[in-house]
């Protein structure tokens, strides 16, 4: 379909706004990254009123979805992982306009997955890794067992992305072919759950308890952005200080429940401070490392 839409990325190419031009085709017995579509047009640009702008063409019972979207929302993505397939897009898709080899440079940050950035995409995941963890294993103590299910199910996702970006790649959308390659111990969990003749409680218990050991091991790899930030400084912090802390926002509403994780892992130090009321005390952080 890359003929049909000649007209329509040459068109957006002359635009001084636009930055790179990729586009994706829906291949053959392969999982569709390109979703309901025959083709994918992506259409980066510097800025516009909208960061995202989307538009469907038909030809003849093919359909084509045209993305434009600018660098900053892009960048967020990227660097949130909360849209996978643009990763894809990026990395697989056929480039068509390069402007100053904006997209090159793109694929090369991608392809070095810088350590930081790393650190703080293993956090994000391994914040959700947690909350659906005890959020699993909280239904399944008072006998919820289908909640509890879809939790863990949840909980083995993040764990398997953050085996995957241990291992320096971004996490595709087909995560549980990435898995298989680099951590055969968490698909088999995977597999254990969804695949085993076990009764559901009996699958579940398992699973809690070998998801335990995984989690624990890897608290102070997942929590390593958070505890450096955390370390920056001599004096202990205020809950609202960790909150508000620009290099934390990434991590929203997991937040908190990281820094009691990592609290009850000893990775934290508690400090109580004494307050006005009697036996109360203030509870602040730190972190040495």
């Amino acid at each position: 379909m890359e003929n049909i839409l000649r007209p329509v990325y040459q068109e957006r190419a002359s635009h001084p706004n636009t930055v790179g031009i990729i586009i994706i085709e829906k291949k053959l017995h392969a999982f569709p990254v390109t979703d309901s579509f025959d083709t994918i047009l992506l259409v980066i640009v510097k800025e516009m009123e909208e960061p995202l702008m989307i538009k469907h063409y038909d030809h003849e019972g093919r359909i084509a979805s045209l993305y434009t979207v600018t660098e900053a929302m892009l960048k967020e993505w990227l660097f949130l992982g909360s849209n996978r397939k643009f990763v894809e897009w990026i990395l697989k898709g056929k480039v068509i306009f390069d402007r100053n080899e904006y997209i090159s440079n793109l694929k090369k940050e991608l392809e070095e997955f810088p350590q930081e950035e790393r650190d703080i995409k293993k956090g994000i995941e391994f914040g959700k890794l947690i909350r659906r963890y005890q959020d699993g294993k909280a239904f399944f103590n008072i006998g919820h067992y289908l909640d509890a299910y879809n939790n863990i199910v949840h909980a083995l996702h993040h764990l398997a992305r953050l085996a995957i970006i241990e291992n320096g790649l971004h996490p595709e959308v087909t995560v549980w072919n990435q898995v298989k390659q680099f951590d055969p111990e968490i698909y088999k969990l995977y597999e254990e759950l969804v695949e085993s003749e076990e009764s559901l409680s009996k699958r579940l218990e398992l699973l809690f308890l070998a998801s335990e050991f995984l989690i624990n091991t890897r608290a102070k790899q997942g929590g390593r952005h958070l505890l450096e930030v955390l370390a920056e400084r001599s004096e202990s912090w205020l809950f609202g200080e960790i909150l508000d802390h620009p290099k934390l926002k990434v991590y929203s509403v997991d937040l908190e429940l990281m820094v009691e994780f990592l609290v009850e892992k000893q990775l934290i130090h508690v400090e109580k401070v004494l307050t006005k009321g009697k036996d109360l005390y203030h509870r602040n952080y730190s972190v040495s490392l």
